[in-house]
């Protein structure tokens, strides 16, 4: 069996890379938003720059709103205690 690491559609940004962003989200088992993250920061310089850095705060604005729910939550839930 192949290893899908050996193969890239569309450019070869990521195996240029020691490690492959796709590696390091699998072995920490980050989510989708997180995951798009690392990606996007990890290839911005290669590939989009800006528009990929752009692309990666998008993400993160998504994370920092459920973040922010998680504890709006979390604090109503105390208040109740």
């Amino acid at each position: 069996m192949s290893n899908p690491l050996d193969t890239q559609v569309g450019g070869n940004h990521y195996k240029r890379m020691a490690i492959q962003p796709i590696e390091f989200i699998m072995a920490n088992g980050l989510g989708f938003c997180a995951g798009n993250v690392i990606k996007y920061v990890c290839r911005a310089p290669s590939k989009g720059n800006v528009e990929d850095l752009r692309k990666a705060r998008h993400y993160l604005d998504f994370m920092i709103a459920e973040a922010m729910k998680r504890d709006q939550a979390a604090e109503q839930e105390a208040d109740r205690a």
